[in-house]
């Protein structure tokens, strides 16, 4: 007798899962291509966090160092991978069946520029931007294995800005100038883990490669009635990659006599890590083109492939949560609190400080879990229904404290197909509405932000015993 992988039928209910996974995937990594993006504070650092949890957390506040579920991923804590679904073989230690999930999501944004004092400054941006792919699946009844690919940061900016050219003899203001000052790139994470759980105990690991770049540009036009002149491009270019890994733990005990209410204890962090880099420097004159764009005429100075290193800092996340299982009659719950911390003042670039401080981020968030009896019921008494509040400093520090603080909203849809032709697939579509706010009357720019957070997991038994007459 041997492990094989189920013969997934030929019929529609499959087909219609297949063009829910084609029609995300070609959303997420194409949607990029028709959106617009501007946040100047991407400047700095590695530029803007993008969210790090899964869609259930988003939900929920973001709290992740706690939860499990083998409907779904939760790649922040690869202690939660020991929870996948997998059944032991009678009499053996052998694999009889595995639930394997496919868990990818994507990410609408709106954000809103305000110059605090002149609330007619408003600038509105929009984009669709991948979020996550992720795949996970169980290699024993309390050991899981998960890998994917996931942004961990974005640079996306785009500011023009007027001046005068200060004449270095008089020190008088001269030509009038325009400034075009772009930002492009991010930092993406493609990672394996596992987890293992051992009694109440769970631990994880996950290993990968970090990579990323960042494309930052300033160039300068002199505007000049009597006299042509040429304008600059000052321009840097930075690629950077190498291995990155991070550790988590979950404890689950029972609170009560009838094993209903449950505490869970979770952490994860990685330790300070430096990321090889290369570098090309790039100060030349240009002239733009309205068919060609710009193009260059002379390089001033061109310095390529300096090598250096980024040095990414240590962070940690804690938390716990209480959660009570569903009966026939009554709902499960769960609430949970997490605290985050970073230690970004170790960030360096190529040896050099940027304007970034330690952060640090409170998440509570709960779950509403509907019961066991609800499948008999209507279609929303099967929904669950998620919240959950954030708040603490920005990990930059430009002039003032960046105040951070957000509410989200989320629910977990379950999606059901023809269970003649495939009785052991679960798919659920969860969503998570989230709105933000950063920065107030003491930073230069405030920025509101909108967010719907749309993923789909996908579950399915891989492995079963066949038996032949």
């Amino acid at each position: 007798m041997q492990l094989v992988k189920l013969i997934i039928p030929k019929n529609i209910n499959v087909l219609w899962r297949l063009r829910i996974i084609f029609s995300v995937l070609l959303f997420a990594f194409f949607g990029p291509a028709f959106s617009q993006d501007n946040s100047p504070y991407s400047r700095y650092g590695l530029g803007d966090l993008v969210p790090s949890t899964n869609i259930i957390s988003r939900g929920m506040g973001g709290i992740s160092t706690t939860y499990n579920d083998f409907f779904s991923i939760n790649f922040n804590n690869p202690a939660s991978y020991s929870y996948f679904q997998a059944a032991k073989e009678l009499n053996s230690n052998k694999l009889r069946l595995g639930r394997a999930v496919l868990d990818v999501g994507l990410n609408i944004e709106n954000r809103t520029l305000i110059e605090p004092g002149n609330l007619a400054t408003k600038f509105t941006t929009s984009n669709a931007l991948f979020s996550h792919l992720q795949v996970g699946m169980p290699l024993k009844a309390n050991w899981g294995l998960s890998f994917g690919l996931r942004p961990m940061t974005r640079i996306s900016y785009k500011m023009h800005q007027g001046g005068r050219v200060i004449d270095a003899v008089t020190g008088l203001p001269g030509d009038s100038t325009i400034t075009l000052s772009e930002g492009d790139g991010g930092a993406y994470l493609a990672s394996v883990g596992t987890g293992f759980r051992i009694k109440n105990f769970s631990f994880g690991v996950n290993a990968g490669y970090m990579f990323g770049k960042s494309d930052y540009s300033n160039r300068r036009i002199i505007v000049n009635d009597t006299m042509e002149t040429n304008s600059g491009n000052f321009q840097t270019r930075t690629s950077y990659g190498s291995l990155y890994y991070n550790l988590g733990m979950q404890y689950v005990t029972r609170i009560n006599s009838d094993s209903t209410l449950y505490l869970t204890i979770g952490a994860f962090g990685n330790l300070k890590q430096n990321l090889r880099s290369s570098q090309d420097l790039i100060r030349q004159t240009y002239f733009f083109d309205p068919n060609s764009g710009n193009i260059p005429i002379d390089s001033v100075y061109e310095q390529n492939e300096v090598r250096g290193q980024i040095t990414y800092p240590a962070s940690i996340t804690a938390g716990f949560s209480i959660h009570k299982l569903p009966n026939d009659k009554n709902p499960g719950w769960l609430v949970g609190i997490d605290f985050h911390h970073s230690k970004w003042e170790d960030y360096r670039f190529y040896g050099k400080v940027d304007s970034v401080r330690n952060r640090w981020e409170i998440r509570i968030g709960g779950e509403l879990r509907p019961s066991n009896d609800a499948y008999r019921k209507s279609y929303f008494g099967k929904v669950a229904y998620r919240a959950g509040v954030y708040f603490g400093p920005d990990y930059l520090h430009v002039g003032n404290k960046l105040p951070v603080m957000g509410a989200s909203f989320g629910l977990g849809l379950p999606i059901f197909g023809d269970t003649r032709f495939a009785p052991t697939q679960v798919t659920r579509l969860n969503l998570a509405f989230e709105y933000s706010k950063r920065g107030n009357n003491d930073n230069l720019l405030k920025e509101n932000m909108f967010r719907i957070s749309l993923g789909f997991s996908l579950s399915d038994f891989w492995f079963a015993k066949r038996k032949y007459e």
